[in-house]
């Protein structure tokens, strides 16, 4: 075993650098070869199979960290922990210390859903001209993206506090441990992270300190296999396994952040007392019905639960199990029904403790019937019009730009507890502002840049405190009360898109996790239906241009994670878009 798993590590390194663009797997030394199997289960379009327990996420190693928390008797809430602090430091364009998280967790002693939103807020400072010119115009996205002006307070710390206190078994300071031996003695950069580094240069050339960590001191990218360690990463979190979150709210790496954001070539309005102030919140969950099953998901300030339950709740009355996923007709009914919800999406959603939200009326039964159909017919839509469910509150259509980045962490413990986290930093290496070892967000350019339209108010307007919308789409769905599927995604707005397909394929298709992830993806928010490059969705557009529809072919990284729980134990699936693996007992 040892023999074959170093050939695999040399064969993929030997791969990833003939193919730079690659994503396969290059985590020599560090992996080991029971995650290099589950590598060739994934590429193979199998599910991985466990007992009792099992981790699926975007990093081996990240994953490895997990399932020894899981091995010892620790719970799906303490493997979280482990699983996080590890993707901060070896995917840190995606996820980190310095961003924030939706999270639902399923109880299987008390079946209850929980959900905590882990969302950045907006400084107490800011006026609905942040990301404006001087001329009331909006700013260019990366013109408000990069330095201190984008970054909201950072809260993944404070999540992943939340949910130990709530769910955790075991002792906090010991989930850190593999993170800082990672950071301080090194690990082997990806190719995900190296092609990051490359298509970003530019942008983290422009501060210094994140200019020093990723590229070599002739300004050139770090490259695949080559170690990079972080000390500062690996004092930050002796610091958090020491003392708490709280170090997040006072003290050294609180100073830090502030003085990162407001020391910035643009700098940001965050101050002390909103790190300070900050929150976790419960959230009552979103959880609509779906083909005999109860779907759950995050409620506002997050558009997913909402929207995917529209979807889900826009197609319940048509048989898409007897159409199957090769059918035009069903991909017809599939990208409408996301258009519908997505016009809601535009005008309803936004920050609930902030603006209404009229979350019951919108997956009403009587309204969802009613925007259903529209659905029957046998051309595209024309339009997707925004629907009408008895709300009095005049809002406009928001503008918000929405890129994919992301990360997306699956847990289920030997307890039966089940966890979906879906965590970020915004945009790739969110504001590209370093502080302390990890990157600092982005997500208030979340927020529409506009606050009207034609002098009607956008709900997802910036404000102080207020938490930005999100697309993240962490979901359970449950069958008599217990958990059967574990399952989200990265991808900016897409995310929504790429879990309904998941669980369409899954419940209606009965495709096993991996396979459902692994369906070409076929996205369909605005209006022109997008088609997964070099699949097999792309025999399907000349069907779909014949539908009514424009199209358009894409690359459409999603970076799915889920986990199946059967009678016979569970089913993982990682996503072969990116580099992550499903590993259990």
């Amino acid at each position: 075993m040892r023999f074959r798993a170093t050939l695999i590590l040399l064969l993929a390194l030997a791969f990833t650098r003939a193919n730079p663009a690659s994503t396969e797997p290059f985590f020599a030394p560090f992996v080991s070869p029971d995650a290099m199997a589950a590598f060739d289960t994934r590429n193979a379009g199998r599910n991985t199979r466990a007992r009792t327990y099992m981790v699926a996420a975007a990093n081996p190693l990240a994953v490895e960290a997990g399932t020894a928390i899981l091995a010892r008797g620790g719970t799906a809430a303490d493997a979280m922990v482990a699983v996080q602090a590890v993707l901060g430091l070896v995917e840190p364009q995606s996820s980190g210390l310095g961003g924030g998280a939706f999270l639902i967790w399923y109880d299987a002693q008390t079946g209850t859903v929980t959900t905590l939103d882990g969302r950045e807020t907006a400084p107490l400072a800011v006026t609905p001209r942040l990301f404006q010119t001087p001329n009331g115009e909006p700013l260019g996205f990366f013109d408000a993206v990069v330095g201190g002006r984008s970054v909201g307070v950072p809260a993944t710390p404070h999540l992943m506090a939340a949910a130990h206190a709530r769910w955790g078994r075991a002792q906090w300071d010991t989930l850190f441990e593999r993170a800082i031996t990672l950071a301080d003695g090194g690990f082997a950069i990806s190719p995900r992270l190296a092609d990051m580094i490359a298509f970003d240069r530019e942008r983290l050339a422009t501060q210094p300190a994140t200019a020093a960590y990723f590229l070599t001191s002739d300004g050139q990218p770090r490259a695949v296999g080559s170690t990079l360690r972080n000390p500062a990463y690996a004092e930050t979190l002796r610091a958090l396994a020491r003392d708490g979150a709280d170090v997040f709210a006072r003290g050294p790496i609180a100073e830090a952040i502030v003085a990162a954001v407001q020391g910035a070539p643009t700098p940001g309005l965050l101050a002390p007392v909103d790190l300070a102030i900050y929150r976790v919140k419960e959230r009552a969950a979103v959880c609509v019905p779906y083909r005999g099953h109860r779907v759950c998901g995050m409620g506002p300030p997050s558009s997913g639960g909402l929207t995917v339950g529209q979807i889900l709740g826009l197609l319940e009355p048509f048989d898409l199990a007897a159409l199957g996923p090769d059918s035009p007709d069903a991909w017809r009914l599939f990208g409408d029904a996301s258009r519908l919800a997505f016009a809601d999406r535009g005008r309803y959603m936004a920050d609930s403790d902030f603006v209404p939200v009229p979350q019951e009326a919108l997956l009403a039964p009587d309204y969802l019937r009613s925007r259903a159909s529209l659905l029957a017919t046998d051309r595209a839509l024309t339009v997707a019009p925004v629907g009408q469910p008895g709300w009095d509150h005049s809002r406009a259509d928001d503008e918000s730009i929405e890129l994919p980045s992301t990360s997306h962490i699956s847990i289920v413990d030997s307890y039966g507890n089940a966890l979906s986290m879906t965590t970020t930093v915004e945009n790739i290496f969110g504001s590209r502002l370093l502080a302390a070892g990890f990157i600092l967000n982005n997500e208030l350019t979340d927020f529409s840049f506009r606050t009207h339209r034609n002098g009607i108010p956008i709900a997802n307007s910036v404000a102080p405190g207020k938490r930005p919308r999100s697309s993240m789409s962490p979901t359970i769905v449950l069958r008599d009360g217990r958990p059967i599927l574990v399952i989200g995604s990265p991808g900016g707005s897409r995310i929504i898109g790429y879990v309904a397909k998941t669980i369409v394929a899954h419940l209606d298709w009965g495709l096993g996790v991996q396979a459902a992830i692994d369906l070409p993806h076929l996205s369909n928010r605005f209006g022109t239906y997008e088609v997964e490059e070099a699949t097999a969705a792309e025999a399907l557009i000349p069907a779909l241009t014949d539908l009514g529809y424009e199209t358009a072919v894409r690359t459409l990284t999603s970076g799915l994670h889920g986990i199946s729980i059967t009678g016979d134990g569970l089913l993982g699936g990682a996503d072969p878009r990116r580099e992550g693996i499903a590993l259990g007992d």
